[in-house]
């Protein structure tokens, strides 16, 4: 089974890094970071790169399709390129999955209309421009379509799909192995839970504000 990942300037690291070491540890599947060209792909801090190895070129056909986001997927929007790439991957994958705002990018290429979906807190509803339904779980599945929310969602989604695929007992030895038991320091990890000054500035600041 092939998984792949795909990178674009200033992509969110763990949107990438979490699926791989959660589904990537599926057995006998063959991970690869793809992007237009090969060679290093810079993260949306430009302190970490990744290495694409192959080009969207050279892997029409993947069994798995993960899309990060990030600040560098506004710019993608209407890349055609990329579009393209993932319409015709769409066609053959068993999965098409994406992190936080790759989900965006799924939906730019036509492939959400009408489908459940989620996306990181401050872009959710612009699902709905492209036909999609938000909806603001962590982890939402519509038939072949696995979508998560915001950055660490990326290893929800990972565990979520390699227990469908290889059975909870496998899911559960990787969620054990890389000792995911989450407990936070503090309770804001949601714009439900956070301080509501906290949610506003971040509103006011971000990429998606209307201002």
């Amino acid at each position: 089974m092939q998984i792949a990942i795909l990178l674009f300037d200033r992509f969110t690291a763990l949107d990438a890094v979490g699926p791989y070491e959660t589904l990537g540890r599926l057995p006998d599947a063959d991970t690869v970071f793809v992007a237009e060209r090969t060679g290093p792909v810079r993260s949306d801090t430009g302190n970490l790169a990744l290495v694409a190895d192959r080009a969207l070129v050279d892997v029409p056909h993947p069994d798995i399709v993960v899309v990060p986001g990030g600040p560098g997927q506004t710019p993608q929007m209407d890349n055609e390129v990329l579009l393209g790439w993932l319409r015709t991957a769409d066609t053959t994958s068993t999965w098409t999955t994406s992190v936080c705002t790759g989900s965006l990018l799924l939906a730019a290429a036509g492939l959400l209309r009408g489908r459940r979906a989620t996306s990181h807190w401050l872009a959710l509803e612009y699902l709905e421009r492209f036909g999609a339904e938000p909806t603001g779980k962590r982890v939402v599945s519509d038939g072949k379509y696995v979508t998560a929310a915001g950055v660490s969602a990326g290893i929800d989604m990972g565990l979520t799909l390699l227990g469908r695929i290889a059975g909870d007992e496998q899911a559960q030895a990787v969620q054990l192995l890389t000792e995911y038991d989450p407990q936070p320091p503090y309770d804001a990890g949601s714009p439900r839970k956070a301080p509501a000054h906290l949610v506003e500035e971040l509103r006011r600041n971000s990429r998606f504000s209307p201002t």
